[in-house]
């Protein structure tokens, strides 16, 4: 785009300050003005409710430019637009009158545009760390928040928010000014006071790592999202606040986001005491112990072994309902996928559908009442008390230790043996396919190595126990080298997995590995110069990368899981990367396999799912699965120095 030259500039100039010079200034009547054509801004005109409400608090700083109109009765506005719409707003809202003296400058007809370009051209806009710090100037000088708003024409909130960006790190506020950090970046720092981990969280990080939500995650790690928590959620903002709990407010978030809070125990304890009511009813149910564990995780869920629950037989005020009610999903069922479907409403359908799901519903709870516990299993079994991800109570009943499992299996067969029946084997574990176990051990690979990229310290670790298992344990040393290391990016999990290029982990993990071949040369001696001055922090995050994209974890089964011990040293959690559906791995299980896991995460829903066709079933099951934390054996947190579990014990969750 082409841009005034200072020399033309400077022609302008002199060219207006004559006919500035040789004209006084008019006080004109607003009704007598317009806007004129030669006016060269032809775009803007925003914020004029704003700007009217500056005018109406401080009045009218600068004047207005005109030539006198044809008519020889109004005057046309050539510079000064937005300030005479503003003015006229104001009299249409009887705040000004139409007769009020606007002091305008009258210029002749022939020096109308140039003295239009001449301001439009001159001028230099303000830089907004100035207006941040002029806004705190004001307040250092005694002005309340809510006049300097009204003084603008802005909301009090975007005072705050200025105000707010006035007191970041006069270093990063410098940087700012030299366009070095960008204003998401120091609004996101400006949610702590404090310059020096405002300074660490930009200064010290690498710049891959400089984004605005990666900046605002470092400053707020040890704090909880209000947003996101679900004990936050279950406890509430104002329950928390009522009793004294810190907080942390964004102000650059909307309403409903942005809240922090600083006081982790004191949220546990208000948990606890909200769920003592639910831990007693549980209790008064008769199980053996019940536990309140606020944050129960997945992980920790999936280490209890379930009790069994039988059905009973309905009675015939039950029996009648369930068939009825089946009926009726019969009969929908059969219109939804009748020959004439297609011509069908959609107010129709979607009615048909909603009722549908209420007969489910209600079928579901009615199966829930016939699932029954053995008097002798609340004898042995427990209950936790948690939040789920939701932020509502859950009683997770029939939950058995190790060694209550035993017991209570041992109390059955003596009871079968008592009963004349020797077979007291167990059932035969229903397995996955190979070709399943490699697709799900791909994904479990993807997110290992998006873990690994994310714990440098892990990743140093990995690359000393290579080392070391082949120069010092073995004794094994290649002569032709100084440091010879063979890197082989595993790359190829699509192979396996169809969708795992598209899966959180590998998506993330591409981006990282763009940043840094923006960043580093790829000759290879200027790539070793920069990796000399590179700080030690960030030539960390790079081998953590580069071990991360090496990591091999395929399997073709289920009950033999490679890399035990690095996916334990990440702390590696399938929940973020995996989640079940129809496609990812209902559909590629049995239907008995299918059903064994609905009875572990939707028990109440087994017997209907049952009778459904299998991608019907793949399909409801990947429904009924979402929010659970629900994982198939394959990708469950290894438990270090634990006995095998059978896929029976292991597949069960609430």
């Amino acid at each position: 785009m082409n841009t005034v030259t200072h020399q033309e500039t400077q022609a302008l100039h002199a060219v207006t300050a004559v006919a500035v010079a040789a004209h006084d200034l008019l006080l004109i009547p607003l009704s007598q003005l317009r806007p004129s054509s030669r006016n060269v801004r032809k775009s803007g005109g925003t914020s004029i409710p704003e700007l009217a409400s500056s005018i109406a608090r401080v009045g009218l700083l600068q004047n207005l430019t005109v030539t006198a109109a044809r008519d020889g009765e109004h005057y046309e506005v050539v510079a000064g637009k937005r300030r005479l719409a503003a003015l006229k707003l104001l009299a249409k809202r009887r705040k000004l009158a139409k007769t009020h003296d606007v002091p305008c400058l009258l210029v002749p007809d022939t020096s109308a545009r140039t003295v239009s370009l001449t301001e439009n051209v001159q001028r230099e806009a303000m830089h907004p760390a100035d207006q941040f710090e002029a806004f705190a100037a004001l307040v250092g000088e005694g002005r309340p928040v809510e006049d300097i708003a009204a003084d603008f024409g802005v909301t009090p909130l975007v005072v705050q928010r200025r105000l707010k960006l006035a007191n970041v790190s006069p270093r990063l506020l410098a940087d700012y000014r030299a366009n070095a950090v960008t204003l998401d970046q120091l609004m996101a720092l400006a949610i702590t006071d404090d310059h020096g981990a405002q300074e660490a969280a930009f200064y010290d990080t690498p710049q891959w790592q400089r984004s605005p939500q990666a900046l605002r995650e470092h400053l707020t790690e040890r704090e909880i999202d209000a947003t996101r928590d679900a004990l936050a959620r279950f406890v509430g903002i104002d329950a928390y606040e009522a009793v004294g709990g810190g907080l942390r407010r964004d102000l650059f978030s909307d309403d409903t986001r942005g809240v922090f809070l600083t006081d982790a125990a004191l949220l546990d304890s208000l948990a606890r005491d909200k769920l003592a009511a639910v831990a007693d009813a549980a209790r008064a149910e008769g199980w053996a112990w019940v536990e309140t564990v606020p944050r129960l995780t997945s992980a920790e869920l999936h280490g209890f072994q379930r009790a069994r629950r039988d059905r009973r037989t309905p009675n015939k005020t039950e029996a009648k309902r369930i068939a009825k009610l089946q009926a009726r999903q019969q009969a929908i069922d059969d219109r939804l996928n009748a020959d004439d479907a297609e011509d069908m409403a959609e107010e129709e359908a979607s009615a048909l559908y909603e009722e549908n799901d209420q007969l489910g519903a209600e079928l579901d709870t009615i199966e829930q009442s016939l699932l029954m516990f053995a008097p002798e299993t609340l004898t042995v079994a427990g209950a936790i008390v948690a939040v789920d991800h939701t932020g509502e109570a859950i009683t997770h009943r029939g939950l058995l230790r190790e060694s209550e499992a035993k017991a209570l299996r041992t109390q059955e067969r003596q009871r079968t043996q008592a009963g004349g029946n020797d077979d007291d084997a167990q059932p035969t574990a229903l397995g996955i396919s190979e070709k399943l176990a490699r697709r799900l051990s791909a994904h479990r690979t993807a997110a290992l190595q998006a873990e690994v990229a994310r714990h440098p310290q892990v990743a140093l670790v990995a690359v000393a126990h290579r080392l070391a298992l082949r120069v010092v344990v073995d004794g094994y040393r290649l002569d032709d080298s100084p440091v010879n290391i063979s890197a082989t990016p595993q790359d190829g999990l699509d192979a396996f997995a169809p969708d795992v290029a598209q899966s959180p982990a590998l998506v993330g993990l591409r981006e990282v590995l763009q940043a840094w071949a923006e960043r580093l040369p790829s000759e290879a001696n200027a790539l070793f110069a920069e990796l000399l001055v590179l700080p030690q922090q960030e030539l960390l995050s790079l081998l953590a990368v580069c071990v991360a994209v090496t990591v091999g974890a395929v399997t073709p089964r289920e009950d033999n899981l490679p890399a035990t011990a690095l996916a334990q040293a990440v702390n590696l959690d399938m929940h973020p990367w995996w989640t079940p559906t129809a496609d990812g791995y209902f559909a590629h299980i049995s239907k008995a396999k299918a059903i064994e896991a609905v009875q572990a995460f939707a028990p109440a829903h087994a017997a209907r799912l049952a009778k459904l066709k299998k991608n019907d079933l793949a399909s409801e099951a990947e429904r009924l699965a979402a929010g659970t934390g629900w994982l198939p054996m394959m990708l469950r947190a290894a438990e270090p120095e634990t006995q095998a579990e059978t896929p029976a014990d292991t597949e069960a969750s609430e």
